[in-house]
């Protein structure tokens, strides 16, 4: 059985234990290891992006839990587009991560699920997100989920910049 519900602070360490296993499986071989190794160093660890955004409260976290084990984890929040596409009324799908072992197991429609019900009730009227244009499973299942390419975000990670696409589902 799988068990779903807000993340709180006490659950940081493993919930970014497993968004590092999860990013490095899906990223790791996208960079050269320098630049794997700084993006890392931003966005996990206990002074990490993921950790901090999970103590913000203009963030939501939303994750799923198998036998206590965090399995996947959806990130609502601002948007940090600079201009690329317009933002007004949109709330960012910042991160949809499941554990490849629980594919196909329906947890990533509940996560995306929750998140649409959140953004309803924030009041916006699409969700937003960005993901790499060589992740044709992600893009599959966003495209097969309503939402659509609408532009481009240049995405760092660590000195190399990657084609990440900007899609958009309207509620």
């Amino acid at each position: 059985m799988i068990d779903y519900r807000n993340a709180v602070n006490t659950d940081g360490a493993a919930l970014d234990a497993m968004a590092r296993r999860v990013w490095l499986a899906t990223f790791a071989h996208s960079a050269p290891p320098s630049d794997i190794d700084a993006y890392v160093a931003n966005a996990y660890g206990p002074e990490g992006t993921l950790r901090r955004h999970l103590a913000d409260p203009a963030y939501d976290f939303q994750i799923a839990l198998k036998q206590g084990a965090v399995i996947g984890y959806c990130k609502l929040g601002p948007t940090f587009f600079d201009g690329e596409v317009p933002t007004d009324n949109t709330v960012h799908l910042h991160q949809l991560y499941v554990d490849p072992a629980e594919h196909g197991s329906g947890v990533a429609a509940t996560l995306l699920r929750w998140a649409c019900d959140v953004a309803r009730r924030r009041g916006a009227v699409a969700i937003q997100l960005t993901v790499w244009e060589e992740n044709h499973r992600a893009r599959a299942f966003y495209e097969k989920h309503g939402f659509r390419h609408i532009g481009d975000y240049a995405f760092k990670t660590g000195s190399q910049i990657d084609r990440d696409m900007i899609m958009r589902f309207d509620l």
